[in-house]
C-alpha cells in the first residue's frame, strides 16, 4: 500500500480521537415522581411546561402586562445580550478548528555599498558602483494552524458549545421568572388596593361609631371611656388607610421596574379576581424538571466541564502545527507575477511535552475536579426544583380548607357584628362588646383577602417551578 496513502489513513484516524470521557447524566437524587395532591378540584393531564402563559393566565390586562415586560424588562435584555456573547465565543473557539487563510505583500528596497557581496548584476559590481535592488513579494499562506489529532480543540469546542447553551437556558429562566414576578406583583397590587377599600370602608364605618358615641357622651348616655375605644378603632383604621395607600404606590412602582416602562392604567387590575387557570398535574414523573431551563443549563455547564476533561488529557500528547506558504517573488514589479517567480514552503512543527514539572498533570486534576464539582452543582438544582415543586404542591393541598375557613370565619363574625350592634342599641350588651366584634369582623376581612391572594400566587409559582413560561 502507498505510504502515504497509510499516512493520510493515519492521521485522519487519530484526528477522530476523543480524550473526553462519555458523558452519562447524573442520576436525579429525588423520588422518582412528584407528590401527588387531592384537593377535590381535579387533574390537570398536561405538563403547565407545555401551557402557554397566554393559556395560563386568562386575564387580558395581565396578560397584555407580560407581554410589555418582556418586550422591555433591563434584565432579560441583559440575559438576551449575554447569549450574543457567549454564541461569539463559540464561534471564535470552533473557528480554531480550521487553518486561517491569509494573503499578504511586501517590498523591500535595497541599496548596498561597492565591494559587498549583493544579488546585484554583476555589471555594477564591476564598474565599482553602489547596487540598488527593489524585491517585491505576495503569497497566501496559513501560519502555525494546530492540526488537532488528539482532539484537543475539538473538546474545547465542545466546551464552548455547552457555555453557549447554558447561557440560552438561563436566558429562558430568566423570561419564566420574569412572567412569574410580573404576574405575582400584579396579584399582590390587586389585593392591597382590595384591602385599601376594606381600610376606607372600615374608617367609614368606625367613625359613624365614633361620632355616634361622642353623641352618647355628649347625653351622657356612654362613659368617656366608650368614646375612647370608639376613637382607638378609628385612628387605627385611619393608619391601615395611609399604608394600605404606601403598599399600593410600592406596588405600582415595582410593576414599573418589572414592565421596564411606565405601566398604563387599563393594565392594571380592579380587584382580586381568579387570575390564572385553575388546574393541577397529578402523578407526574419527576423527570419533568429536567426540561426546566435552571436545571437544563446545569447540566450542560457540566457537559463542558467533561469536554474540559479531553482537552487536559489531550495536552499530555504531541502538538502539530502547521505553516504553509504559496506565492511569487521577484526583483521587479512588473515580474511579480511572471513565469518562474512562484515559490511555495511547507513547515510542519511537532511539540512534545517533556517535563512541565506538574504543568499539564495539574491542569487535568483541576478539570476532573470542576466536572466533580458540577456534578454536585447539577444534582443540588434538581434537589431544589424538586422542593420548589413539592412546597407549591403542599401549600395547594390545604389553601382549599384554609379559604373555606377563612370565608366561614369572615361570614361567622358579620352576623356576630350584627347581632353585638342589635344587642347594644337594646341596651342589653355593653359598648366593648360591639367594639370587639367590629374589630373582630374588620381582622377576618383581612386574613381572607390575604388567603386568596396566597391561593392566586400559589397557582403562578407551582406554574412556574414546573417550567411554565417560557413558550
Amino acid at each position: 500500500m502507498n505510504p502515504r496513502f497509510l499516512s493520510l489513513v493515519t492521521l485522519l484516524a487519530l484526528a477522530g480521537c476523543d480524550m473526553a470521557p462519555r458523558y452519562v447524566r447524573p442520576t436525579a437524587p429525588v423520588p422518582a415522581t412528584l407528590p401527588t395532591v387531592d384537593n377535590g378540584a381535579g387533574a390537570a393531564t398536561a405538563n403547565p411546561a407545555d401551557v402557554a402563559w397566554r393559556d395560563f393566565f386568562v386575564d387580558e390586562r395581565l396578560r397584555r402586562l407580560i407581554q410589555l415586560s418582556l418586550d422591555n424588562n433591563r434584565d432579560l435584555r441583559v440575559a438576551v445580550a449575554n447569549v450574543a456573547a457567549a454564541r461569539a465565543q463559540y464561534h471564535v473557539q470552533r473557528a480554531g478548528l480550521l487553518p486561517t487563510i491569509g494573503a499578504s505583500g511586501a517590498a523591500t528596497y535595497q541599496k548596498t555599498p561597492p565591494g559587498l557581496g549583493s544579488v546585484a548584476s554583476s555589471a555594477g559590481q564591476a564598474a565599482g558602483n553602489a547596487t540598488r535592488v527593489d524585491i517585491y513579494q505576495a503569497n497566501v499562506g496559513v501560519s502555525a494552524w494546530e492540526v488537532d489529532l488528539f482532539g484537543r480543540i475539538r473538546d474545547l469546542t465542545k466546551a464552548a458549545q455547552e457555555q453557549f447553551f447554558a447561557v440560552q437556558e438561563n436566558r429562558d429562566a430568566a423570561q419564566t421568572a420574569l412572567v412569574a414576578e410580573v404576574a405575582t406583583a400584579w396579584l399582590t397590587l390587586a389585593a392591597d388596593q382590595d384591602k385599601l377599600r376594606l381600610a376606607q370602608s372600615t374608617a367609614k364605618a368606625y367613625g359613624e361609631t365614633y361620632r355616634l358615641t361622642q353623641a352618647r357622651f355628649a347625653n351622657r348616655v356612654a362613659s368617656e371611656l366608650e368614646v375612647r375605644q370608639a376613637q382607638t378603632s378609628f385612628d387605627s383604621a385611619r393608619a391601615d388607610i395611609a399604608q394600605a395607600r404606601t403598599q399600593v404606590a410600592q406596588d405600582t412602582n415595582a410593576l414599573n421596574l418589572l414592565a421596564g416602562t411606565t405601566v398604563a392604567a387599563d393594565m392594571l387590575p380592579q380587584e382580586l379576581a381568579d387570575a390564572t387557570r385553575d388546574a393541577l398535574p397529578e402523578g407526574l414523573p419527576s423527570d419533568v424538571l429536567l426540561r426546566r431551563p435552571d436545571v437544563a443549563s446545569a447540566e450542560h455547564v457540566l457537559r463542558a466541564a467533561n469536554a474540559n476533561i479531553g482537552a487536559a488529557r489531550a495536552a499530555f500528547f504531541p502538538k502539530v502545527s502547521l505553516t504553509a506558504a504559496f506565492g511569487t517573488l521577484s526583483l521587479g514589479l512588473s515580474n511579480l507575477f511572471g513565469s518562474g517567480s512562484q515559490y511555495w514552503s511547507v513547515a510542519p512543527t511537532a511539540t512534545v511535552p517533556i517535563f512541565d514539572f506538574g504543568k499539564n498533570q495539574g491542569n487535568l486534576h483541576y478539570a476532573q475536579a470542576t466536572r466533580d464539582a458540577q456534578v454536585a452543582t447539577y444534582e443540588k438544582t434538581v434537589q431544589t426544583a424538586f422542593r420548589e415543586v413539592a412546597d407549591a404542591l403542599a401549600q395547594r393541598a390545604h389553601i382549599g380548607d384554609q379559604l373555606e375557613a377563612q370565608t366561614s370565619q369572615r361570614d361567622a363574625a358579620t352576623v356576630a357584628f350584627k347581632l353585638a350592634e342589635a344587642r347594644f342599641r337594646e341596651g342589653v350588651d355593653p359598648f366593648l362588646t360591639t367594639l370587639d366584634s367590629q374589630r373582630s369582623l374588620y381582622a377576618a376581612q383581612q386574613n381572607l383577602l390575604t388567603v386568596r391572594l396566597a391561593r392566586q400566587t400559589n397557582l403562578v409559582e407551582l406554574y412556574r417551578s414546573l417550567g411554565g413560561g417560557l413558550k
